[in-house]
Formats: structure tokens, C-alpha cells, sequence
């Protein structure tokens, strides 16, 4: 059965490599190679020792060519050809690109700022530190696929950027189950918070009950959203004012916008509204 699995595996890591073989970076390219946004190849012609980097945003990859070693500690993760990794943002590691044998280096990187809408946050989870993190993200046929096509998409200029937004979600919702994919998903507490309400406008969200949701004590979530400069009251009505906003959006009347945002009076809503927005809640036509 092991065997079997392994086998497996080299398949799938074979076929990612030959279906991304249109996107390798021209023969002698030293550095990055940019293939759309956000989405480059990074190449070396030697061997590199990259000592204390430290990403501002969270990294999706796969080794194209040579190996690539990521330092933590004093532990090394050493990642093959066909690899598909995730790398955390904000922690310190020594990389080490080591090309393949009369070739260069070459990794595709895909930079992943911000989760796209529909793409839930890691809620209230443990977040992995030091020994254990798990770079390397288990292979099947379905991510495979999203990965190839989500590549293709965005390196394409003839791809509309909602499609490009399409595919990495969908990139996106095969990892999130997946623990070396945590790094992806997880975000500051206020973004959380936003997220809980965002998703559930309209319930009597208060400190005591989204401290519970993320697994705090209510004087601890106060202080972590004051350090973030994010008060809960804050939160609370940007998400609701937003949601409101879009049911206005959609053609609906100031009264269904109050009751879609959460609030009991449409007086009260329409005061928040203009005190937000400079302007009074007013049904929009659309089409």
C-alpha cells in the first residue's frame, strides 16, 4: 500500500512538472521571472544561500527544477522537483536553492496577499510555529488540476481577472483542509472578527459571543483588537454599514438594508449610514 501511495505521488508530481512546462522562465534566467501578477518564477544559476528571510506575504510554490532546502531552527525541510510547498509570512528562515545538474534552479511562486471573497480565514485555530510546519502539501488529480489551471490563468493576458480570482479560490478550497496549507489562511484577529460578522450580518453579535467563536476570553479579544488599533464597535458596524450597503446595491428598500445589516430601527441605520457614508440610505435601481 505504501508503495502504491509513493508511486502514486511521483505520477502526480510528474504531471504537474510536464503540464507547467509552458510556464518555465527562459533558459539563463538569473532571479525572478515575472509571469502575471503575482505569479513569477524564481531561478538561480548557482548555488544560493538566502540567510533570515522573512515574507510579507504567504507563498504558494513548486519545484520545477533542482532542490530547494528551508531552514527553520534547526531543522531542514528539503523539497524535490514536483513539490508543492507553502512558505508562512512573517517568519525568519535560511532557504537554500541548490540547482539541478547542468541546470539552473527554478521554482513557480505565487504570492497569496489576501484570501478572495468566499475563502473563510483560519477561525479561532492553532496557529503552527517552528517544528510544525509542513511545507510540503500532499498531491491528488483535483489539485493538480486547479493548480495547472489556476497558473495558466493567471499568466494568461486573454483571462479576465475574475476568472484569475475563480481559479485561485478554487486552488484555495482543496488546500484549506490541508495542515502545511494553514499558513495561508491565517490572518490578524481583527480580519477574523470582520470575517465572523461579515459572514452573519444581521445576528446580535457582541465581545462575549465572538470571543467564544474564537476560542478567547472577552477582556483578551478587547485587548488584542486595541493593540490591532481595530475596537470590536469598530468592526461591528463597518461589516454591518457594508452588508447594508450592498442590499441597497441589489435594488432593495432602506428597511430590508437595516434589517440585512443587524439593526432593529431603520432610523438608527440611516444615521450610521450617513455619518459613514455622507450620504442618506436610498434604494438603487439596478440593470
Amino acid at each position: 500500500m505504501n508503495i502504491h501511495s509513493k508511486t502514486q505521488a511521483v505520477d502526480l508530481s510528474a504531471l504537474l512538472l510536464e503540464q507547467l512546462r509552458p510556464l518555465t522562465a527562459p533558459s539563463g534566467t538569473d532571479g525572478r521571472y515575472q509571469h502575471g501578477n503575482r505569479l513569477f518564477s524564481y531561478c538561480s544559476l548557482d548555488r544560493e544561500r538566502l540567510k533570515a528571510v522573512e515574507l510579507p506575504h504567504p507563498i504558494i510554490g513548486i519545484i520545477l527544477r533542482g532542490l530547494k532546502e528551508v531552514w527553520l531552527g534547526g531543522t531542514v525541510h528539503v523539497l524535490e522537483p514536483g513539490t508543492v510547498f507553502v512558505m508562512p509570512r512573517g517568519v525568519r528562515m535560511d532557504v537554500v536553492n541548490i540547482p539541478a545538474e547542468r541546470h539552473s534552479y527554478e521554482s513557480l511562486l505565487l504570492e497569496v496577499p489576501a484570501l478572495p471573497p468566499g475563502i473563510s480565514p483560519l477561525i479561532g485555530g492553532r496557529r503552527a510555529r517552528g517544528g510544525d510546519w509542513q511545507f510540503g502539501v500532499p498531491l491528488d488529480s483535483d489539485l493538480v488540476d486547479a493548480l495547472v489551471h489556476a497558473a495558466t490563468s493567471i499568466a494568461s493576458d486573454a483571462v479576465g481577472d475574475v476568472l484569475k480570482t475563480l481559479r485561485l479560490a478554487e486552488v484555495l478550497t482543496l488546500m484549506q483542509p490541508l495542515a502545511a496549507a494553514r499558513p495561508l489562511f491565517e490572518t490578524s484577529l481583527s480580519e477574523e472578527v470582520a470575517w465572523l460578522i461579515r459572514a452573519a450580518p444581521s445576528q446580535a453579535w457582541t465581545v462575549d459571543r465572538v470571543a467564544a467563536r474564537l476560542g478567547l476570553g472577552a477582556s483578551t479579544l478587547r485587548r488584542r483588537l486595541t493593540a490591532e488599533s481595530k475596537p470590536f464597535r469598530e468592526i461591528l458596524r463597518h461589516e454591518r454599514l457594508q452588508a447594508g450597503r450592498t442590499v441597497l446595491a441589489s435594488g432593495a428598500s432602506s428597511q430590508a438594508a437595516a434589517e440585512a445589516a443587524g439593526y432593529s430601527s431603520r432610523s438608527h441605520f440611516a444615521r450610521r449610514y450617513r455619518e459613514t457614508y455622507g450620504t442618506s440610505p436610498v434604494r438603487r435601481s439596478v440593470g
